[in-house]
């Protein structure tokens, strides 16, 4: 009998899980209409999150105004560990404070203390001197194959971006 009621208290604390949905945070959405619960991910460096596919994994964005510097990061689906990927670069295009579009290649970062190389790395970073001063940054990462898919056109806006936050 208490065998029984143990089992029955362990499927009711794995569907109690499941309805939470990945185990973030929820609220649900303040329009009234019924609608998937919200939650949320954290970036890592405090820079922009880019959901990339379905809830499949992030970008994070970060420009540094004063060096003049763009850092982008490949994270898992919840943006707490990172992606690895084969790429020896990404190419940005972008406008700063409204200006005109222009393009910064980002070569990959190695990382000696986490073994990153380039061609296995998460990390990728270039310098432009027109991102400083940027108080605005409307961007596009072109291209970035995580897993076995290629993703295209993935749209920032730093500092602004997003929270993170989408339904599921």
């Amino acid at each position: 009998m208490v065998i029984r009621k143990t089992a029955l208290l362990a499927v009711e604390l794995v569907l109690l899980q499941l309805l939470a949905g990945c185990g973030r945070s929820s609220s649900p959405a303040s329009n009234g209409a019924a609608s998937l619960p919200v939650h949320s991910h954290t970036p890592k460096y405090g820079g922009v999150l880019v959901e990339v596919g379905q809830h499949e994994f992030n970008l994070e964005v970060l420009v540094d105004p004063v060096v003049g510097k763009i850092t982008v990061w490949t994270l898992d689906a919840h943006a707490e560990n990172y992606v690895r990927v084969t790429a020896a670069a990404l190419e940005v295009t972008a406008k700063v404070n409204e200006g005109p579009e222009k393009s910064v290649v980002l070569p990959a970062v190695a990382n000696p203390a986490t073994g990153e190389i380039v061609g296995n790395t998460a990390q990728f970073e270039g310098l432009a001197d027109w991102l400083k001063g940027a108080k605005d940054v409307a961007g596009v990462v072109k291209s970035v194959t995580l897993g076995a898919r290629t993703f295209n056109d993935l749209k920032f806006d730093w500092p602004h971006g997003t929270t993170g936050d989408h339904a599921h």
